[in-house]
């Protein structure tokens, strides 16, 4: 079955996950990260995507972006994977795939979800027990964020930038974002859209996307249980 072409509508924020084929490691060294990080931001600028967030993990990615062409995201996408898996193949003398099939993503309502999905990217090396902190850890744009570390990586987006008026205060409102943690339902709400490629926002949201791309990004509902007889 031909797969169905992926939904880019500009200005539309996305968050992307990239695993590792067989959940196996895609960096072995900081130098991959490194790598990894700057080749990410020449594709960005190069196709035309806003990168809000990201956390680099030893098995797989987390971005959040914003396309400003069509269909910009999967040509960055492509010309980063392609790019690093040629070199992670030479450096470590191996062949073959590195990454496990398409990428999964699912778009982002900016007004409700998008500083919540920021929080749930950059609480991934928590969440994996692999530091106590966000801060902690490294490869990921929580620096920017929340410490006001400047990155060539990262550009933020409006949402974020309403939280304060310069950006001392910006990166201190959010910051404290991270005071309480990210409630369960979110998490689960977050992993489900992009898992399945569904919008995450509220029901206004979702039906404008729908109306704008002529697909259903919304998981139906299941009806009520049968009753009586079951035919067969």
């Amino acid at each position: 079955m031909a797969r169905l072409p992926r939904i880019c509508p500009i200005g539309i924020p996305q968050h992307v996950i990239q695993r590792g084929n067989n959940r196996q490691p895609c960096f072995a060294d900081e130098r991959d990260f490194a790598a990894y990080a700057d080749w990410l931001g020449e594709a960005a600028r190069k196709c035309g995507v806003a990168v809000h967030a990201w956390v680099f993990m030893t098995n797989h990615v987390h971005l959040l972006v914003t396309p400003t062409v069509a269909g910009s995201v999967s040509r960055m996408m492509q010309a980063l994977g392609r790019r690093y898996v040629r070199y992670f193949n030479h450096t470590y003398r191996r062949t073959g795939t590195l990454w496990e099939g398409r990428f999964r993503s699912c778009l982002v309502e900016a007004d409700t979800y998008l500083l919540t999905c920021q929080r749930y990217i950059e609480m991934n090396p928590v969440r994996a027990g692999m530091v106590v902190r966000p801060s902690d850890y490294h490869w990921s744009s929580f620096h920017a964020n929340a410490l006001g570390i400047t990155s060539g990586l990262w550009t933020p987006h409006p949402t974020y930038l309403c939280l304060g008026n310069n950006a001392r205060e910006r990166a201190q409102a959010y910051l404290g974002l991270f005071a309480a943690p990210l409630d369960e339902q979110s998490v689960v709400k977050i992993r489900a859209a992009t898992n399945m490629g569904l919008a995450l926002g509220n029901d206004r949201f979702k039906e404008e996307i729908e109306r704008l791309t002529g697909r259903r990004l919304n998981k139906l509902k299941r009806g009520p249980k049968p009753t009586g007889e079951l035919l067969l």
